[in-house]
Protein backbone atom coordinates (compact mmCIF):
# COMPACT_ATOMS: atom_id res chain seq x y z
CA UNK A 1 0.00 0.00 0.00
CA UNK A 2 2.82 2.36 0.87
CA UNK A 3 4.46 1.80 -2.50
CA UNK A 4 1.15 2.41 -4.26
CA UNK A 5 0.69 5.71 -2.42
CA UNK A 6 4.21 6.78 -3.33
CA UNK A 7 3.62 5.87 -6.97
CA UNK A 8 0.34 7.78 -6.99
CA UNK A 9 2.02 10.80 -5.45
CA UNK A 10 4.81 10.63 -8.01
CA UNK A 11 2.69 10.11 -11.13
CA UNK A 12 -0.65 11.76 -10.46
CA UNK A 13 -1.12 15.50 -10.56
CA UNK A 14 -2.07 16.92 -7.19
CA UNK A 15 -5.06 19.29 -7.20
CA UNK A 16 -5.28 21.55 -4.20
CA UNK A 17 -6.77 24.82 -3.10
CA UNK A 18 -4.53 27.84 -3.48
CA UNK A 19 -5.75 28.97 -0.06
CA UNK A 20 -3.41 26.34 1.44
CA UNK A 21 -0.34 28.16 0.12
CA UNK A 22 -1.09 31.87 0.39
CA UNK A 23 -0.93 34.60 2.98
CA UNK A 24 -4.62 35.41 3.44
CA UNK A 25 -3.88 38.87 4.83
CA UNK A 26 -1.98 39.77 1.66
CA UNK A 27 -4.74 38.34 -0.53
CA UNK A 28 -7.40 40.48 1.12
CA UNK A 29 -5.21 43.59 0.99
CA UNK A 30 -4.73 43.00 -2.75
CA UNK A 31 -8.48 42.47 -3.17
CA UNK A 32 -9.34 45.77 -1.49
CA UNK A 33 -7.16 47.67 -3.94
CA UNK A 34 -8.63 45.69 -6.81
CA UNK A 35 -12.15 46.61 -5.68
CA UNK A 36 -11.17 50.28 -5.68
CA UNK A 37 -9.78 49.86 -9.20
CA UNK A 38 -12.83 48.22 -10.79
CA UNK A 39 -15.13 50.76 -9.14
CA UNK A 40 -13.27 53.55 -10.94
CA UNK A 41 -12.32 51.68 -14.13
CA UNK A 42 -15.75 50.63 -15.42
CA UNK A 43 -15.21 51.61 -19.06
CA UNK A 44 -12.11 51.49 -21.23
CA UNK A 45 -11.79 55.28 -20.97
CA UNK A 46 -11.92 55.39 -17.18
CA UNK A 47 -9.71 52.28 -16.95
CA UNK A 48 -7.02 53.76 -19.20
CA UNK A 49 -7.15 57.05 -17.27
CA UNK A 50 -6.79 55.29 -13.92
CA UNK A 51 -3.95 53.08 -15.17
CA UNK A 52 -2.03 56.11 -16.44
CA UNK A 53 -2.62 57.88 -13.12
CA UNK A 54 -1.22 54.89 -11.20
CA UNK A 55 1.72 54.58 -13.59
CA UNK A 56 2.68 58.24 -13.26
CA UNK A 57 2.39 58.09 -9.47
CA UNK A 58 4.89 55.22 -9.47
CA UNK A 59 7.48 56.86 -11.71
CA UNK A 60 6.46 55.89 -15.26
CA UNK A 61 7.02 58.51 -17.96
CA UNK A 62 5.12 59.15 -21.20
CA UNK A 63 7.52 57.69 -23.78
CA UNK A 64 6.35 60.16 -26.46
CA UNK A 65 7.59 63.03 -24.31
CA UNK A 66 10.99 61.49 -23.54
CA UNK A 67 13.92 61.91 -25.93
CA UNK A 68 15.59 58.64 -24.96
CA UNK A 69 15.62 55.96 -22.29
CA UNK A 70 17.79 53.10 -21.15
CA UNK A 71 17.64 49.95 -19.04
CA UNK A 72 15.58 50.31 -15.88
CA UNK A 73 13.53 53.25 -17.21
CA UNK A 74 9.76 53.07 -16.67
CA UNK A 75 7.69 54.19 -19.62
CA UNK A 76 4.14 54.08 -20.99
CA UNK A 77 2.45 54.65 -24.35
CA UNK A 78 -1.19 55.77 -24.52
CA UNK A 79 -3.43 55.61 -27.59
CA UNK A 80 -6.74 57.45 -28.04
CA UNK A 81 -7.26 57.42 -24.24
CA UNK A 82 -8.57 53.85 -24.53
CA UNK A 83 -5.52 51.59 -24.68
CA UNK A 84 -2.20 51.70 -22.86
CA UNK A 85 1.16 49.94 -23.10
CA UNK A 86 3.54 50.18 -20.12
CA UNK A 87 7.07 48.85 -19.84
CA UNK A 88 10.25 48.64 -17.79
CA UNK A 89 13.25 48.66 -20.12
CA UNK A 90 15.27 45.50 -19.69
CA UNK A 91 18.98 44.72 -19.97
CA UNK A 92 18.19 43.23 -23.37
CA UNK A 93 16.19 45.85 -25.23
CA UNK A 94 15.73 43.83 -28.42
CA UNK A 95 12.81 41.71 -27.20
CA UNK A 96 10.33 41.61 -24.36
CA UNK A 97 8.12 39.54 -22.09
CA UNK A 98 4.55 40.81 -22.32
CA UNK A 99 1.17 40.20 -20.73
CA UNK A 100 -1.78 41.42 -22.80
CA UNK A 101 -5.23 42.08 -21.36
CA UNK A 102 -8.25 44.15 -22.37
CA UNK A 103 -10.04 47.07 -20.72
CA UNK A 104 -13.47 46.95 -22.38
CA UNK A 105 -16.41 44.95 -21.01
CA UNK A 106 -19.97 44.22 -22.19
CA UNK A 107 -22.27 47.20 -21.71
CA UNK A 108 -25.05 49.27 -23.29
CA UNK A 109 -24.22 52.07 -25.74
CA UNK A 110 -26.62 54.70 -27.03
CA UNK A 111 -27.89 54.74 -30.59
CA UNK A 112 -27.07 57.92 -32.60
CA UNK A 113 -30.63 59.25 -32.22
CA UNK A 114 -31.57 57.83 -28.82
CA UNK A 115 -33.96 60.24 -27.06
CA UNK A 116 -37.70 59.64 -27.43
CA UNK A 117 -41.00 59.76 -25.57
CA UNK A 118 -43.59 56.99 -25.35
CA UNK A 119 -46.71 56.83 -23.16
CA UNK A 120 -45.56 60.01 -21.40
CA UNK A 121 -42.19 58.56 -20.42
CA UNK A 122 -38.82 59.72 -21.73
CA UNK A 123 -36.36 56.99 -22.71
CA UNK A 124 -33.03 56.34 -24.42
CA UNK A 125 -32.57 53.71 -27.12
CA UNK A 126 -29.49 51.52 -26.71
CA UNK A 127 -27.33 49.12 -28.71
CA UNK A 128 -25.68 46.40 -26.65
CA UNK A 129 -21.89 46.11 -26.84
CA UNK A 130 -20.32 42.65 -26.56
CA UNK A 131 -21.95 39.43 -25.46
CA UNK A 132 -24.66 39.97 -22.85
CA UNK A 133 -27.66 38.10 -21.48
CA UNK A 134 -30.15 40.84 -22.26
CA UNK A 135 -32.60 39.92 -19.50
CA UNK A 136 -29.91 40.54 -16.88
CA UNK A 137 -29.98 44.27 -17.65
CA UNK A 138 -33.57 44.75 -16.53
CA UNK A 139 -34.39 46.38 -13.18
CA UNK A 140 -30.76 47.06 -12.21
CA UNK A 141 -29.44 50.52 -11.43
CA UNK A 142 -27.27 51.92 -14.21
CA UNK A 143 -24.63 54.65 -14.31
CA UNK A 144 -23.89 56.83 -17.33
CA UNK A 145 -20.35 57.24 -18.65
CA UNK A 146 -18.76 58.66 -21.77
CA UNK A 147 -18.10 61.75 -23.82
CA UNK A 148 -20.39 64.16 -25.64
CA UNK A 149 -19.51 67.33 -27.55
CA UNK A 150 -21.79 70.34 -27.71
CA UNK A 151 -22.46 71.96 -31.08
CA UNK A 152 -19.89 74.63 -30.20
CA UNK A 153 -17.24 71.94 -29.64
CA UNK A 154 -17.16 71.86 -25.84
CA UNK A 155 -16.31 68.41 -24.51
CA UNK A 156 -18.48 67.03 -21.70
CA UNK A 157 -17.25 63.99 -19.75
CA UNK A 158 -19.97 61.93 -18.10
CA UNK A 159 -19.59 59.91 -14.91
CA UNK A 160 -23.10 60.04 -13.51
CA UNK A 161 -24.76 57.69 -11.06
CA UNK A 162 -21.94 56.41 -8.88
CA UNK A 163 -22.35 58.87 -6.01
CA UNK A 164 -25.26 58.36 -3.64
CA UNK A 165 -26.70 61.83 -4.30
CA UNK A 166 -26.67 61.39 -8.08
CA UNK A 167 -29.51 60.13 -10.24
CA UNK A 168 -29.32 56.62 -11.69
CA UNK A 169 -31.08 54.94 -14.57
CA UNK A 170 -33.03 51.74 -15.19
CA UNK A 171 -34.60 49.50 -17.84
CA UNK A 172 -37.92 48.38 -16.39
CA UNK A 173 -39.16 44.80 -16.58
CA UNK A 174 -42.67 43.40 -16.56
CA UNK A 175 -44.17 42.75 -13.17
CA UNK A 176 -44.69 38.99 -12.48
CA UNK A 177 -48.48 39.37 -12.63
CA UNK A 178 -48.25 40.33 -16.31
CA UNK A 179 -45.23 38.27 -17.25
CA UNK A 180 -46.66 34.80 -17.89
CA UNK A 181 -46.28 34.88 -21.67
CA UNK A 182 -42.87 36.51 -21.30
CA UNK A 183 -41.64 33.63 -19.14
CA UNK A 184 -42.71 31.11 -21.77
CA UNK A 185 -40.15 32.53 -24.19
CA UNK A 186 -36.60 31.31 -24.71
CA UNK A 187 -33.96 33.08 -22.64
CA UNK A 188 -32.68 34.94 -25.71
CA UNK A 189 -36.19 36.27 -26.35
CA UNK A 190 -37.37 37.20 -22.82
CA UNK A 191 -36.38 40.72 -23.69
CA UNK A 192 -35.60 41.81 -27.25
CA UNK A 193 -32.65 44.04 -28.06
CA UNK A 194 -35.00 46.84 -29.11
CA UNK A 195 -36.63 46.73 -25.67
CA UNK A 196 -33.42 47.69 -23.86
CA UNK A 197 -34.61 51.27 -23.53
CA UNK A 198 -33.44 53.26 -20.51
CA UNK A 199 -35.90 55.33 -18.45
CA UNK A 200 -34.74 58.95 -18.03
CA UNK A 201 -37.83 60.93 -17.00
CA UNK A 202 -41.59 61.20 -16.50
CA UNK A 203 -42.32 64.85 -15.59
CA UNK A 204 -43.78 66.97 -18.43
CA UNK A 205 -42.66 70.50 -19.18
CA UNK A 206 -45.03 73.39 -18.44
CA UNK A 207 -45.67 74.12 -22.12
CA UNK A 208 -48.96 72.34 -22.93
CA UNK A 209 -48.95 72.78 -26.68
CA UNK A 210 -45.86 70.57 -27.11
CA UNK A 211 -46.27 66.99 -28.33
CA UNK A 212 -43.41 65.35 -26.35
CA UNK A 213 -43.60 67.29 -23.10
CA UNK A 214 -41.61 64.81 -21.00
CA UNK A 215 -38.83 64.54 -23.58
CA UNK A 216 -38.66 68.33 -23.76
CA UNK A 217 -38.40 68.62 -19.98
CA UNK A 218 -35.50 66.15 -19.93
CA UNK A 219 -33.75 67.96 -22.79
CA UNK A 220 -34.21 71.29 -20.95
CA UNK A 221 -32.49 69.76 -17.90
CA UNK A 222 -29.61 68.50 -20.04
CA UNK A 223 -29.29 71.83 -21.79
CA UNK A 224 -29.33 73.87 -18.58
CA UNK A 225 -26.86 71.55 -16.86
CA UNK A 226 -24.48 70.71 -19.73
CA UNK A 227 -25.40 72.86 -22.72
CA UNK A 228 -26.50 69.78 -24.67
CA UNK A 229 -29.06 69.71 -27.49
CA UNK A 230 -30.54 66.57 -29.06
CA UNK A 231 -28.28 66.77 -32.12
CA UNK A 232 -25.19 66.34 -29.91
CA UNK A 233 -26.10 62.70 -29.18
CA UNK A 234 -25.42 61.81 -32.83
CA UNK A 235 -21.72 62.58 -32.29
CA UNK A 236 -21.40 61.25 -28.74
CA UNK A 237 -19.97 58.14 -27.12
CA UNK A 238 -22.19 57.28 -24.16
CA UNK A 239 -22.14 54.00 -22.21
CA UNK A 240 -24.38 52.62 -19.48
CA UNK A 241 -23.02 50.12 -16.95
CA UNK A 242 -24.19 48.73 -13.60
CA UNK A 243 -23.87 51.38 -10.87
CA UNK A 244 -22.38 50.95 -7.42
CA UNK A 245 -19.28 49.72 -5.65
CA UNK A 246 -18.04 46.11 -5.71
CA UNK A 247 -19.02 44.10 -2.63
CA UNK A 248 -17.62 41.13 -0.74
CA UNK A 249 -19.58 37.90 -1.14
CA UNK A 250 -19.95 35.06 1.38
CA UNK A 251 -19.51 34.91 5.14
CA UNK A 252 -15.78 34.39 4.50
CA UNK A 253 -15.71 37.29 2.00
CA UNK A 254 -13.87 35.02 -0.43
CA UNK A 255 -15.51 36.34 -3.61
CA UNK A 256 -16.21 39.79 -5.05
CA UNK A 257 -19.43 40.87 -6.76
CA UNK A 258 -18.76 43.66 -9.19
CA UNK A 259 -19.10 44.72 -12.81
CA UNK A 260 -16.38 44.02 -15.41
CA UNK A 261 -14.18 41.32 -13.87
CA UNK A 262 -13.72 40.42 -17.54
CA UNK A 263 -11.15 41.63 -18.13
CA UNK A 264 -10.35 44.09 -15.34
CA UNK A 265 -9.25 41.27 -13.00
CA UNK A 266 -6.45 40.33 -15.39
CA UNK A 267 -5.68 43.94 -16.31
CA UNK A 268 -5.21 44.90 -12.67
CA UNK A 269 -3.12 41.79 -11.92
CA UNK A 270 -0.79 42.51 -14.85
CA UNK A 271 -0.52 46.17 -13.81
CA UNK A 272 0.42 45.19 -10.26
CA UNK A 273 2.91 42.64 -11.58
CA UNK A 274 4.71 45.39 -13.49
CA UNK A 275 4.61 47.79 -10.54
CA UNK A 276 6.07 45.11 -8.26
CA UNK A 277 9.19 44.60 -10.42
CA UNK A 278 12.05 45.53 -8.06
CA UNK A 279 15.14 44.94 -10.21
CA UNK A 280 15.98 45.62 -13.84
CA UNK A 281 14.49 42.71 -15.82
CA UNK A 282 16.63 40.69 -18.22
CA UNK A 283 14.12 41.31 -21.02
CA UNK A 284 11.95 44.41 -21.25
CA UNK A 285 8.80 43.79 -19.19
CA UNK A 286 5.63 44.97 -20.95
CA UNK A 287 1.94 45.11 -20.09
CA UNK A 288 -0.52 45.83 -22.88
CA UNK A 289 -4.06 47.02 -22.07
CA UNK A 290 -6.21 46.77 -25.20
CA UNK A 291 -9.68 47.98 -26.15
CA UNK A 292 -12.45 46.40 -28.27
CA UNK A 293 -11.81 42.75 -27.33
CA UNK A 294 -15.51 42.19 -26.65
CA UNK A 295 -16.37 42.96 -30.30
CA UNK A 296 -13.48 41.18 -32.00
CA UNK A 297 -10.56 43.54 -31.20
CA UNK A 298 -11.51 45.74 -34.14
CA UNK A 299 -10.81 49.46 -34.59
CA UNK A 300 -7.71 51.55 -34.08
CA UNK A 301 -7.63 50.89 -30.32
CA UNK A 302 -8.08 47.11 -30.53
CA UNK A 303 -5.49 44.37 -30.68
CA UNK A 304 -5.91 44.03 -34.44
CA UNK A 305 -4.59 47.57 -34.90
CA UNK A 306 -0.96 48.65 -35.23
CA UNK A 307 -0.63 49.90 -31.64
CA UNK A 308 1.98 47.34 -30.62
CA UNK A 309 3.87 48.00 -33.86
CA UNK A 310 3.85 51.75 -33.16
CA UNK A 311 5.09 51.06 -29.64
CA UNK A 312 7.96 48.95 -30.97
CA UNK A 313 9.00 51.59 -33.51
CA UNK A 314 9.06 54.31 -30.86
CA UNK A 315 10.82 52.01 -28.39
CA UNK A 316 13.53 51.13 -30.92
CA UNK A 317 14.01 54.78 -31.88
CA UNK A 318 14.47 55.97 -28.30
CA UNK A 319 16.57 53.07 -26.99
CA UNK A 320 18.71 52.90 -30.16
CA UNK A 321 18.06 49.16 -30.26
CA UNK A 322 19.65 47.50 -33.28
CA UNK A 323 16.61 45.56 -34.46
CA UNK A 324 13.51 45.91 -36.64
CA UNK A 325 10.00 46.01 -35.17
CA UNK A 326 9.16 42.77 -36.99
CA UNK A 327 12.16 40.97 -35.51
CA UNK A 328 11.48 42.40 -32.04
CA UNK A 329 7.92 41.12 -32.10
CA UNK A 330 8.93 37.76 -33.54
CA UNK A 331 11.51 37.17 -30.79
CA UNK A 332 9.28 38.26 -27.90
CA UNK A 333 7.08 36.23 -25.54
CA UNK A 334 3.43 37.10 -24.96
CA UNK A 335 0.83 35.75 -22.55
CA UNK A 336 -2.80 36.74 -22.97
CA UNK A 337 -4.38 37.40 -19.59
CA UNK A 338 -8.11 36.76 -19.72
CA UNK A 339 -10.81 35.05 -17.69
CA UNK A 340 -12.07 31.47 -17.86
CA UNK A 341 -15.40 30.02 -16.71
CA UNK A 342 -15.19 28.61 -13.19
CA UNK A 343 -17.17 25.50 -12.30
CA UNK A 344 -20.64 26.50 -11.07
CA UNK A 345 -22.27 23.84 -8.85
CA UNK A 346 -25.73 24.87 -10.10
CA UNK A 347 -24.81 24.42 -13.78
CA UNK A 348 -22.27 21.62 -13.89
CA UNK A 349 -23.75 20.11 -17.07
CA UNK A 350 -22.10 22.76 -19.31
CA UNK A 351 -18.64 21.82 -18.04
CA UNK A 352 -16.46 18.83 -18.77
CA UNK A 353 -15.41 18.20 -15.18
CA UNK A 354 -11.97 16.79 -15.98
CA UNK A 355 -10.99 20.16 -17.47
CA UNK A 356 -13.24 22.59 -15.61
CA UNK A 357 -11.44 25.38 -13.68
CA UNK A 358 -12.33 25.54 -10.00
CA UNK A 359 -12.53 28.70 -7.95
CA UNK A 360 -9.68 28.88 -5.48
CA UNK A 361 -7.46 26.34 -7.24
CA UNK A 362 -5.00 28.83 -8.64
CA UNK A 363 -4.29 30.54 -11.93
CA UNK A 364 -5.79 28.83 -15.00
CA UNK A 365 -3.52 27.81 -17.86
CA UNK A 366 -5.69 27.70 -20.99
CA UNK A 367 -3.64 26.23 -23.83
CA UNK A 368 -6.11 27.13 -26.54
CA UNK A 369 -9.25 29.17 -27.02
CA UNK A 370 -11.80 29.15 -29.83
CA UNK A 371 -14.83 26.93 -30.22
CA UNK A 372 -15.88 23.67 -31.91
CA UNK A 373 -12.81 22.21 -33.61
CA UNK A 374 -10.61 25.02 -32.27
CA UNK A 375 -12.17 27.46 -34.73
CA UNK A 376 -10.73 30.98 -34.31
CA UNK A 377 -8.36 29.55 -31.72
CA UNK A 378 -4.97 30.51 -30.46
CA UNK A 379 -3.21 27.22 -29.65
CA UNK A 380 0.07 27.61 -27.76
CA UNK A 381 3.07 25.46 -28.71
CA UNK A 382 4.34 22.87 -26.24
CA UNK A 383 7.73 24.61 -26.14
CA UNK A 384 6.11 27.84 -24.93
CA UNK A 385 3.97 26.04 -22.37
CA UNK A 386 7.04 24.26 -21.03
CA UNK A 387 8.76 27.62 -20.66
CA UNK A 388 5.80 28.88 -18.62
CA UNK A 389 5.83 25.79 -16.41
CA UNK A 390 9.61 25.80 -15.83
CA UNK A 391 10.31 29.51 -15.56
CA UNK A 392 7.12 30.83 -13.96
CA UNK A 393 4.98 28.20 -12.25
CA UNK A 394 7.59 25.84 -10.80
CA UNK A 395 10.23 28.47 -10.18
CA UNK A 396 7.84 30.59 -8.13
CA UNK A 397 5.85 27.73 -6.55
CA UNK A 398 2.59 28.98 -8.06
CA UNK A 399 -0.60 26.99 -7.60
CA UNK A 400 -2.07 26.39 -11.03
CA UNK A 401 -4.69 24.44 -12.93
CA UNK A 402 -5.61 23.88 -16.55
CA UNK A 403 -8.98 24.84 -17.93
CA UNK A 404 -11.35 24.98 -20.87
CA UNK A 405 -14.32 27.28 -21.33
CA UNK A 406 -17.03 24.61 -21.19
CA UNK A 407 -17.78 21.37 -23.00
CA UNK A 408 -16.94 20.97 -26.67
CA UNK A 409 -19.68 22.34 -28.94
CA UNK A 410 -21.26 24.12 -25.95
CA UNK A 411 -18.64 26.55 -24.70
CA UNK A 412 -15.84 28.50 -26.27
CA UNK A 413 -14.34 31.94 -26.37
CA UNK A 414 -11.36 33.97 -27.43
CA UNK A 415 -8.71 36.40 -26.27
CA UNK A 416 -6.42 38.92 -27.88
CA UNK A 417 -3.76 36.19 -28.15
CA UNK A 418 -4.55 35.23 -31.74
CA UNK A 419 -3.74 38.71 -33.03
CA UNK A 420 -0.21 38.70 -31.67
CA UNK A 421 0.43 35.57 -33.72
CA UNK A 422 0.18 37.74 -36.80
CA UNK A 423 3.31 39.67 -35.85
Amino acid sequence: MEKTNEMEKKLFRKHESAWNNVNKKEVFEFAEKYKDFIYIAKTERTAAKEIIKILEETGFKDMEKETSFTEGDKIYFSHKKKSVIAAIVGKDNTKFNMVGTHLDSPRLDLKPNPVYEDTELALLQTHYYGGIKKYQWLNIELAMYGVIFTKSGEKINFNLGENENEERFIISDLLPHLGRKQLEKKGTEIVEAEQLNIFIGSIPCKEKDIKDRVKLNVMKILNERYGIIEEDFAFAEINFVPAGRPRDIGFDKSLIAGYAHDDKSCAYASLRALLDVETIPELTAVTYFADKEEIGSMGNTGAQSLIIWDFCELFIEKTKANISPKKMLSDSFVISGDVCGGLNPNFQDVHELQNAPRIGHGVVIEKYTGRGGKFSANDAHAEFLDLIRQQILQKNDITWQTGLLGKLDIGGGGTIAMYFNNE
